[in-house]
């Protein structure tokens, strides 16, 4: 199967970048229609796909990035001689959950979500490559907001944060009931 100029270039410019490309970057470096390099992009990937390559092309946000196929993934690890992700926790997870659904958001406020301080996980997080500073919350102290990362994206397969799963309307309020049943238990506690 024999690929269009512009296919070419865009392979060439995945494979150096070894990075995310935006759509409009790639727009003006090729002089194309973004409809034109979508196309080119799924087109290499059924290329790819025919013929059983170890590589394909993934979007994240409004870009894309060649990446090893997820099929070959035991292989990388073994070449790499350790596990390729990182163990997450529980309390990794309560925060990361926390921060993907609350973003950009401080420490203080994860806290008061958490109850449990929270120093440690945001490290691991951070250390992890999954949350990043987003910016300072105008406020006396300036405190640091948090938001996720392109390779939390890719590392949950999202292309972008609003495929996040919805959480249904039902389970919030028992969430809250339970929280708000919590809170009261820790109030009647504080007076006794």
């Amino acid at each position: 199967m024999n690929k269009t100029e512009l296919e070419s270039i865009l392979e060439a410019l995945f494979f150096y970048s070894g990075d995310i490309i935006s759509g409009s970057r790639l727009c003006d470096i090729c002089d194309e229609e973004e409809i034109k390099i979508h196309m080119a992009v799924y087109r290499l990937n059924e290329i790819y796909a025919e013929t059983n390559s170890g590589v394909e092309i993934i979007e994240v946000d409004d870009g894309y990035q060649m990446c090893t196929a997820a099929k070959h993934m035991t292989y990388i690890q073994k070449y790499r001689q350790k596990p390729m992700r990182n163990i997450l926790t529980q309390a990794l997870i309560e925060t990361l959950a926390i921060i993907a659904y609350s973003q950009p958001i401080t420490r203080t406020q994860i806290e008061d979500i958490r109850g449990v301080r929270c120093e440690h996980t945001i490290s691991k997080l951070i250390e992890y490559k999954l949350i990043e500073e987003v910016g300072r919350l105008n406020v006396i102290g300036r405190p640091i907001l948090f938001g996720t990362t392109h390779d939390f994206l890719r590392h949950f397969g999202f292309k972008n944060l609003e495929e996040l799963p919805t959480i249904k309307e039902e389970l919030l309020q028992k969430f809250k009931e339970e929280v708000r049943e919590e809170m009261s238990y820790h109030e009647e506690n504080k007076e006794v």
